[in-house]
C-alpha cells in the first residue's frame, strides 16, 4: 500500500505540469535536425517524454533473459531568466528472471529515481547540469529492487559543435534508510554520449551506461557496454517523435550478469512553438 501511494504521489508531480502540453504543441516549421539536436541534451529546455525497453540476454547458469522498460518524463522549468531546473524521473517496469532456473520470474515496479538539474538558461559552449538524484524505495518485489532510499549528487557535461552531440552524465549514490537486512547501496554511473546528426532527423549514436557497484567485491565491481546504433527524429501528424536503436555488448561484467543487450527508445517530444 506504501509503494502505491508513493507511487500516485510521484505520477501526480509528473502529471500535474502536463497540463500545459497543449500549449507547448508542436509545429512541423522546427526542423527535425535541430529537434534531435534538442532531445541528445539532457539539460534542454525541452518537455519530453521518452519510453525506453532494455533486453538484456544470456542471464546466469541457464541463460535467462531480463526485460526493463523505462519511463522517463523529463519537465524543465525557469526559475529565473539565467537558470533552469529540470526535473528527470525514471520509474522502471522489470522482468527479473529466476536466474537459478529455467523458467519462473517476478515483474513489476522497480525502485524510481528522480534527479533535479540545475542549469544555466544562457549556457556557453560548455553546457552543464548540477543537482541531486534520489532513489525511492518502490520495487513491489525484492527482486526488483534494492530495498533502500540512496541519494548522491548528479552532474552532466556537453557540447554541440556542428553535428555533434558529446557529453557525459556522472552520479554516485548512497543508501541512508531501508530495509537493514539488504545490502548497502554505493553505486556509481556514467554514462557518455556521442551523436553525430544528418538531414531530416537522422542520426547515429552510442550512449552506454557504464556502473560501478562499489559494495561487491573487485571481481564483480564494473558493468562496462559497448556498442551504439541511430535514430531519427520524425512527426506523426503534428506530433514530433524520436525513435532510436542501440545494441551494446558487455566487455566487463559480474558473474552472471548479461552478455549483451538491446535498447528501443520512443521519445514524445513537446517543443515550445
Amino acid at each position: 500500500m506504501a509503494n502505491f501511494k508513493l507511487l500516485t504521489i510521484i505520477f501526480l508531480v509528473i502529471c500535474l505540469p502536463m497540463n500545459t502540453l497543449s500549449q507547448e504543441a508542436s509545429n512541423k516549421s522546427q526542423p527535425q535536425a535541430d529537434l534531435a539536436k534538442q532531445s541528445q541534451n539532457p539539460v534542454a529546455k525541452l518537455i519530453s517524454v521518452p519510453i525506453q525497453n532494455n533486453i538484456n540476454f544470456n542471464i546466469g547458469p541457464f541463460n535467462r533473459t531480463q526485460n526493463q522498460t523505462l519511463l522517463q518524463p523529463v519537465l524543465p522549468f525557469s526559475i529565473t531568466e539565467n537558470w533552469n531546473l529540470i526535473s528527470r524521473t525514471i520509474i522502471p517496469f522489470n522482468y527479473q528472471p529466476d536466474v537459478a532456473s529455467n523458467n519462473g520470474g517476478e515483474y513489476g515496479l522497480g525502485d524510481i529515481n528522480t534527479t533535479v538539474f540545475l542549469s544555466p538558461g544562457k549556457p556557453g559552449k560548455l553546457i552543464w547540469g548540477l543537482g541531486p538524484t534520489l532513489q525511492f524505495d518502490t520495487a513491489t518485489d525484492k527482486t526488483l529492487g534494492t530495498g533502500k532510499w540512496a541519494l548522491g549528487p548528479s552532474l552532466v557535461l556537453l557540447t554541440m559543435p556542428g553535428n555533434w552531440v558529446v557529453g557525459t552524465l556522472i552520479s554516485n549514490i548512497w543508501s541512508f534508510a531501508g530495509d537493514s537486512d539488504r545490502e548497502d547501496v554505493n553505486l556509481f554511473s556514467l554514462q557518455y554520449f556521442i551523436n553525430y546528426n544528418f538531414k531530416k532527423g537522422w542520426y547515429l549514436t552510442s550512449s552506454p551506461i557504464n556502473t560501478a557497484n562499489w559494495e561487491a567485491d573487485s571481481d564483480n565491481t564494473w558493468t562496462i557496454p559497448i556498442g551504439g546504433g541511430g535514430g531519427r527524429v520524425f512527426h506523426l501528424g503534428n506530433q514530433p517523435l524520436n525513435f532510436s536503436t542501440q545494441a551494446f555488448y558487455n566487455a566487463e561484467k559480474p558473474s552472471g550478469g548479461p552478455d549483451w543487450s538491446l535498447r528501443f527508445q520512443l521519445t514524445f517530444l513537446f517543443p515550445k512553438k
